[in-house]
């Protein structure tokens, strides 16, 4: 039989190649495996829209005082 033999440097420079991270043209929609699911996309857009009132509300004091 044939053995390959990769060593580390190659198989570190592999990771960051280009084709290594596009996913296959035929890969089936699992949604939670291949895709996000349907309840994590709805569970994003609520983060995001929580977030993006958080930063519209200006600063305001917690407690007014009277001086």
């Amino acid at each position: 039989g044939t053995h390959i033999i990769c060593d580390r440097k190659f198989l570190l420079e592999c990771k960051n190649s280009p084709v290594a991270r596009t996913p296959p043209c035929c890969l089936p929609q699992t949604p939670g495996v291949t895709s996000l699911a349907l309840s994590s996309l709805v569970k994003l857009e609520e983060l995001k829209e929580q977030n993006e009132s958080k930063e519209a509300m200006p600063d305001q004091d917690q407690f007014e005082m009277d001086i």
